[in-house]
């Protein structure tokens, strides 16, 4: 088959491939690349004047969000709404206990669900909404602290808020200037500037990042090794001047391949693994010492160790197993690459 016989094949095939799932690929349109570049454009020097303009407001904000007691409600109506929630399941998620309450449900009951030692997060572009009248009304009542977040400095929402956070009038991207594009763009940004602040100022850790995401892969790569390495009941453990026909009972009884090596004090000295096994065949093992057959100062891990950081060693030492130790170099565990296998970190 020549080159250009081998391309239309090639080409034919891909074509069915796309007939095939629906799918059928169309050539670039000049035009629809620059109304998206133009979209794009616009939204990143909104972003570029939001925080060019960030000042003491910002700072109010974290430090009255940082100070509640209760809870962060967040609130919005239309699209302002939908971001609403995104923002509400982002400080949820990163430490600041939070949730969404529809402002027209509000107005019919749920404002019950706003505590005194709650605030209070309110987006709305105009600063103008109807439906936030009710909550922003409930707040000044009980003296519940109101953020409002808007592009309107002089709006309902900005002048009765404790801390009015205002967003730079940057044009909307549609071609209208209408449809809510930029100022919801910013909206989003914003509120992650704000979590995320939270986030360092509170030392919020990656265990603490997992205790808010169990599930999922995410869940899974922030497991540590104490999550699931094997207890130190179950070590196969034996002391540096035992023989080897004893290492060699303790090995296969626990099926981990190596039998870790014990000094004076109980601390970790060496390992023997099947690799040193084979290595020492030719010899009469079994009436070897085990300090004669083990591999001394053997790759180890910790109970607080990330348990991909376990899998790096192993992949990167072509090893199957990891001792854990204390501060003390005691043995207090192991991890074996099955055990990363079954709880998906591997």
């Amino acid at each position: 088959m020549t080159v250009t016989q081998h391309a239309k094949t090639q080409q034919s095939n891909t074509e069915k491939t796309h007939q095939t799932s629906g799918y059928r690929a169309a050539p670039a349109s000049k035009a629809d690349l620059a109304v998206a570049r133009r979209v794009l454009e616009i939204e990143a020097t909104a972003l570029r004047e939001l925080a060019e303009s960030l000042d003491g407001a910002f700072c109010a904000a974290i430090d009255l969000i940082e100070g509640l007691k209760g809870r962060l409600v967040i609130t919005g109506m239309g699209k302002s709404g939908h971001i609403a929630k995104k923002i509400a399941a982002t400080f949820a998620s990163t430490g600041t206990p939070s949730f969404f309450v529809h402002p027209a449900e509000a107005s019919h009951g749920d404002l019950g669900m706003i505590g005194k030692d709650d605030g209070v997060l309110a987006l709305s572009n105009s600063g103008e909404t109807p439906e936030l009248s009710d909550i922003i009304a409930f707040t000044r009542r009980f003296n519940v602290p109101l953020i409002g977040m808007t592009r309107k400095p002089q709006s309902s929402l900005a002048a009765q808020s404790d801390c009015p956070l205002v967003l730079p009038a940057s044009p909307e991207a549609c071609p209208n200037k209408q449809a809510p594009t930029t100022s919801t763009t910013a909206m989003l940004a914003l509120a992650d500037a704000l979590a995320v602040t939270l986030m360092e100022r509170r030392g919020f850790s990656a265990e603490d990042f997992r205790t808010f995401h169990p599930g999922g892969k995410l869940g899974q790569r922030l497991l540590h090794v104490r999550d699931v390495m094997h207890p130190v009941e179950s070590l196969p453990l034996i002391a540096k001047d035992a023989l080897m026909s004893e290492a060699l009972v303790t090995m296969t009884s626990h099926s981990f391949g190596c039998v870790g090596v014990l000094g004076d004090q109980g601390e970790l000295v060496g390992i023997v693994t099947d690799g040193d096994l084979r290595r020492h065949m030719a010899d009469d093992l079994v009436a070897m010492t085990v300090a004669n057959v083990m591999t001394v100062g053997p790759k180890v891990t910790s109970e607080m160790a990330l348990a991909v950081e376990a899998l790096a060693i192993m992949n990167d030492r072509s090893i199957t197993a990891l001792f854990v130790l204390d501060e003390a170099g005691v043995p207090v565990g192991l991890v074996h690459i099955h055990d990363l296998l079954r709880s998906g970190v591997a």
